[in-house]
């Protein structure tokens, strides 16, 4: 897929279209991880989780969906929080097993109430070998 927006009536009847399907390659549970960017700075929010379902929802709604695999079920960010992501645009990596969301994320993006699920999680530089 582009870089560029997918507009909503594009993909808004029916499943997820073939081509987009058999581009996907998913775990053992039909899911492909899903990094969400901030699309503006570039800032790495999160991490989610999407089936061809999740990743339909999201091309054609316009705010993120993901597969919760704890509650296996279906949760659009923000619906209870208020902290929403709308898409700016979908990306699918090079081995097709990773999808990268760029967002307006309003509000924080971690359950937690940090702005990404990164925050004050640094483990440290880690020396290079040479």
């Amino acid at each position: 897929m582009s870089d560029q927006p997918v507009p909503s009536t594009a993909l808004a009847a029916g499943p997820l279209p073939e081509e987009i399907a058999a581009a996907l390659k998913r775990d053992p549970a039909g899911l492909v991880a899903a990094i969400i960017q901030q699309h503006d700075s570039g800032e790495v929010l999160m991490l989610g989780w999407m089936d061809d379902e999740a990743l339909h929802r999201t091309l054609t709604s316009g705010r993120v969906t993901f597969y919760s695999r704890s509650r296996q079920e279906y949760w659009r960010k923000g619906d209870t929080s208020g902290h929403v992501q709308f898409v700016k645009s979908v990306a699918l990596d090079c081995d097709g097993d990773a999808l990268l969301v760029r967002v307006d994320q309003v509000g924080a993006a971690c359950h937690t109430g940090t702005r990404t699920c990164f925050d004050g999680r640094d483990l440290g530089a880690v020396a290079s070998a040479q």
